[in-house]
């Protein structure tokens, strides 16, 4: 159950959340929780990663639960809200950008660079869901990125501009783009832009499609609710993620280290074997058996926070 905060876990009694903000390239202010090791010294310079949002989520959900576990694991974590959703500015509210949404992890970059108890030297990222497509394509040009890892990445820009396993057909594609085009011209003449339909229904049963009901298990549920995260983002954000693939570049990211972490069983395993086999080296494929897409957003006993604190120390150094 959420607890006081609306955060969907407890805080550990050995680690510290303080709220921070700082603002991206384009002025939007992020709103952020930097967590620490309770007996963390300030008088030294650390490593840091920072963790990525669920395409729909909040800082207070999946990117909490990171981040704390990888603090008491001896790193400084920073979990942020996404601009123009949760906490953090930006308007017109829940726009979706790959291009905004990949600057984010620049920006976050920007901010933990700057503090004097983080080594520059040894900041990683970690994308969850749809922050993996993200947080790779920032890792693409942003070279301060010293190492990345996804857990479950969605490509999201991939999924807008193909459909699900390439299956969305030229006029199919062009009935959406047209029907876009409409939209912008209620958009504009209305107070606010339409949403999408949730990404997580509510009032599911067993009849509801399976990747929406595992989503609404979550989202929609005391299990990972949260007032920030409605799943829904403005109709005419698939514009513009139609038109920017993020995964264009991946191979500029080598010589830095890859880590892509899927459930055995995961919906959207398929995203992260075909990122894999477009990599340069070095990179690594983690499989936690027994586990399936939405299973590795806070599920402690599945996520795989001994890898990833492998995979983390032995490439900040």
């Amino acid at each position: 159950m959420p607890v006081a905060g609306n955060y969907i876990f407890d805080l550990d009694e050995n680690v510290t959340r303080a709220p921070v903000s700082f603002k991206n390239r384009y002025g939007i202010t992020l709103s952020a929780d930097l967590y620490k090791a309770k007996d963390f010294d300030a008088f030294k310079e650390h490593p840091a990663i920072i963790v990525g949002a669920p395409y729909g989520g909040v800082k207070e959900q999946g990117p909490g639960i990171y981040a704390q576990n990888l603090a008491k694991r001896g790193f400084v974590a920073l979990a942020f809200d996404p601009s123009c959703n949760g906490y953090s500015g930006g308007e017109p509210r829940h726009v979706s950008s790959a291009d905004v949404f990949t600057e984010d992890f620049s920006a976050a970059v920007d901010y933990l660079g700057t503090r004097g108890f983080v080594d520059r030297d040894r900041i990683g990222v970690i994308g969850i869901c749809g922050s993996g497509g993200f947080a790779l394509s920032a890792a693409q040009v942003d070279r301060r990125i010293k190492a990345v890892a996804t857990v479950v990445m969605y490509d999201i820009a991939r999924i807008a501009s193909e459909g699900w396993q390439g299956s969305l057909t030229v006029e199919e594609r062009n009935a959406m783009l047209d029907a876009i085009g409409e939209q912008r011209y209620a958009d504009f003449e209305a107070h606010a832009p339409a949403l999408t339909s949730r990404g997580a229904p509510i009032g599911f049963d067993e009849n509801t499609d399976p990747v929406g009901r595992e989503f609404g298990e979550f989202y929609s549920t005391p299990r990972g609710y949260h007032p920030n995260s409605i799943t829904q983002f403005t109709m005419s954000s698939g514009m513009s993620l139609m038109n920017f693939p993020l995964l264009s570049k991946i191979g500029w990211i080598s010589p830095r280290p890859i880590l892509l972490v899927v459930g055995e069983n995961a919906h959207s395993r398929y995203f992260s074997e075909d990122a894999y086999e477009l990599a340069a080296e070095p990179k690594e494929f983690h499989v936690v058996p027994n586990a399936g897409h939405v299973d590795l957003y806070d599920r402690t006993d599945l996520i795989p926070f001994d890898k990833l604190e492998e995979f983390f120390s032995k490439n900040l150094t």
